[in-house]
């Protein structure tokens, strides 16, 4: 099992050794854990180096992206020289909470899929829409229709319609669901989560974010990727051991681990 998404320096307050190894004894072998920003980014890049069985994508979360520059770039570049970096990203578009404005969100986004183009590494695409809205999330699919040509796309923490899901099936992007899945009200996004062509399919926890239903109000962490590999493989009506296998693979193709 691998948990394609989470925040290791963000999951405190125990060590990140201790949490690696909560994983790995509920099986989840592999971890990708995601920079948000210039500081987090340094710290998971480190992390990374230092602990078997994890690797790091680096990149400027949408919500900071203010002031996002040329400066900004090469320290990604520099990054992306090292071994434990498999993936640009988190990067996108986010109109739910008032982070950076706009323009700089784009700049931000634009530049990270050109990074992730220059080291052909895939580019790790956050989206997120206000309340009843898919303004954002189309403007984010017609930009890499556009621009990540020749890229591996995951949307991570894949939460739109199940028509975006056959549009990002039919792009090749992978699609990675998260613990809102398992949640009472997202009857929606598990059918989103049934159309997605099985090579295209990731599961991960974005620790410590959005905890499963049963742990919910919790902090995450990564081991509960079981959980909704669970509730995933019961949505696509085969076994959570036949899950886990298609989900390594794909990660393994995707970020060469």
């Amino acid at each position: 099992m691998v948990d394609t998404h989470a925040h290791l320096v963000l999951c405190g307050p125990e060590s990140a050794a201790e949490t690696v190894s909560a994983a790995r004894a509920v099986g989840v072998e592999k971890i990708l854990s995601v920079g948000l920003d210039e500081e987090t980014n340094a710290a998971t890049v480190a992390l990374a180096r230092e602990t078997e069985g994890v690797w790091a994508s680096v990149g400027r979360h949408p919500n900071q992206a203010l002031g996002y520059d040329e400066s900004a770039a090469a320290d990604l570049r520099r990054l992306c020289e090292d071994d434990s970096v498999v993936a640009v990203g988190e990067t996108g578009l986010d109109q739910y909470r008032e982070g950076a404005p706009i323009a700089d969100q784009r700049e931000a986004f634009y530049s990270q899929i050109a990074i992730a183009r220059e080291f052909s590494l895939p580019v790790v695409v956050h989206l997120r829409d206000r309340d009843g809205s898919e303004e954002i999330t189309l403007e984010a699919f017609d930009t890499l229709e556009r621009e990540a040509v020749d890229v591996g796309v995951v949307i991570h923490c894949f939460s739109a319609s199940p028509d975006l899901a056959r549009r990002a099936g039919a792009n090749g992007w992978y699609c990675s669901f998260a613990g809102n899945l398992t949640y009472p009200s997202a009857p929606g996004l598990r059918e989103a989560a049934r159309v997605i062509p099985e090579e295209l399919l990731l599961v991960e926890t974005d620790s410590p974010y959005l905890a499963p239903q049963p742990m919910r109000g919790k902090p995450n962490r990564p081991a509960n990727v079981v959980e909704t590999a669970r509730v995933l493989a019961d949505e696509r009506g085969v076994s959570s051991e036949y899950l886990a296998e298609q989900t390594d693979h794909n990660a393994a193709r995707l970020f060469g681990w």
